[in-house]
């Protein structure tokens, strides 16, 4: 669990007034997703100070103890730069 915790506090970082809202979860034949949208201004040490809005998803694998033993993010990346850059309306 200690990388997830790694990612989240690298988002908290860069967007101090980050905001993940919960879309969906949902179970395919590749495995449970959350399905998640993140808003917030990018004004930690050297960001842009541009708004962003993205969303995407978690892949997770459940451990037997029902926790997420493992997440992969999914989400579009030259979006996200795009919007890093020039900022959600940009």
């Amino acid at each position: 669990m200690a990388p997830i915790a790694e990612v989240a506090r690298g988002f908290l970082h860069d967007f101090p007034d980050m905001i993940v809202t919960m879309d969906d979860v949902t179970r395919d034949s590749d495995g449970t997703k959350f399905h998640w949208t993140l808003t917030g201004t990018n004004t930690g040490p050297g960001g842009t100070g541009k708004r962003v809005r993205i969303s995407g998803y978690e892949l997770w694998k459940i451990d037997n103890d029902g926790l997420i033993a493992e997440s992969k993010g999914h989400f579009d990346g030259a979006e996200y730069e795009r919007q890093l850059k020039h900022g959600v309306d940009g």
